[in-house]
Protein backbone atom coordinates (compact mmCIF):
# COMPACT_ATOMS: atom_id res chain seq x y z
CA UNK A 1 0.00 0.00 0.00
CA UNK A 2 1.34 3.57 -0.44
CA UNK A 3 0.14 6.74 0.91
CA UNK A 4 -1.58 9.46 -0.80
CA UNK A 5 -2.24 13.02 0.26
CA UNK A 6 -4.94 15.51 -0.68
CA UNK A 7 -5.84 18.59 -0.33
CA UNK A 8 -8.37 21.51 -0.92
CA UNK A 9 -8.04 25.32 -0.69
CA UNK A 10 -10.00 28.45 -0.96
CA UNK A 11 -9.39 30.58 -3.74
CA UNK A 12 -7.66 32.39 -1.11
CA UNK A 13 -5.50 30.02 -0.03
CA UNK A 14 -6.77 29.24 3.15
CA UNK A 15 -6.68 25.36 3.98
CA UNK A 16 -9.84 24.05 3.87
CA UNK A 17 -8.89 19.88 4.23
CA UNK A 18 -5.47 17.72 4.13
CA UNK A 19 -6.03 14.29 4.36
CA UNK A 20 -3.71 11.34 3.90
CA UNK A 21 -5.19 7.75 2.70
CA UNK A 22 -3.08 4.55 1.23
CA UNK A 23 -4.30 3.00 -1.87
CA UNK A 24 -2.71 0.35 -4.20
CA UNK A 25 -2.12 1.83 -7.27
CA UNK A 26 -2.33 5.44 -8.36
CA UNK A 27 -5.45 4.72 -10.10
CA UNK A 28 -7.70 3.49 -7.24
CA UNK A 29 -6.16 6.34 -5.59
CA UNK A 30 -7.62 8.69 -7.70
CA UNK A 31 -11.20 6.88 -7.64
CA UNK A 32 -10.99 7.47 -3.34
CA UNK A 33 -9.89 11.32 -3.80
CA UNK A 34 -12.98 11.87 -6.38
CA UNK A 35 -15.22 10.04 -3.85
CA UNK A 36 -13.90 11.84 -0.85
CA UNK A 37 -14.15 15.30 -2.40
CA UNK A 38 -17.31 14.67 -3.49
CA UNK A 39 -18.64 13.55 -0.19
CA UNK A 40 -17.27 16.89 1.60
CA UNK A 41 -18.84 18.65 -1.59
CA UNK A 42 -15.59 19.83 -2.74
CA UNK A 43 -14.96 19.20 -6.47
CA UNK A 44 -15.41 22.61 -7.29
CA UNK A 45 -12.33 24.00 -5.08
CA UNK A 46 -9.31 24.27 -5.43
CA UNK A 47 -7.50 20.53 -4.60
CA UNK A 48 -5.04 18.13 -5.64
CA UNK A 49 -3.74 14.53 -4.79
CA UNK A 50 -0.55 13.44 -5.54
CA UNK A 51 1.16 10.54 -5.04
CA UNK A 52 4.08 9.51 -2.83
CA UNK A 53 6.96 10.26 -5.79
CA UNK A 54 5.25 13.60 -5.95
CA UNK A 55 3.45 12.75 -8.85
CA UNK A 56 0.08 15.03 -9.41
CA UNK A 57 -2.83 12.71 -9.93
CA UNK A 58 -5.64 14.85 -9.32
CA UNK A 59 -5.67 18.96 -9.74
CA UNK A 60 -8.61 21.60 -10.10
CA UNK A 61 -7.97 25.35 -10.11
Amino acid sequence: MRTYKLTAYEKTGKLITEETFTAETDDAAKEKGQTLLEEQNLLEQTHRLTSPAGKLLLFHI
